[in-house]
């Protein structure tokens, strides 16, 4: 049938991910809030 990963390879891999989503996310909101900084500083 289909075959068994370790579950501990799995945990790893999705905690990787995880760790990845979290640093994207972050990277994104930053990046973000400094652009609408940028905007409201030169606007006025």
């Amino acid at each position: 049938m289909s075959k068994r990963k370790p579950p501990v390879i799995q945990h790893r891999k999705k905690e990787e991910v995880n760790r990845k989503a979290l640093f994207w996310s972050l990277l994104s909101m930053g990046v973000f809030v400094i652009a609408v900084t940028v905007l409201l500083v030169l606007d006025k």
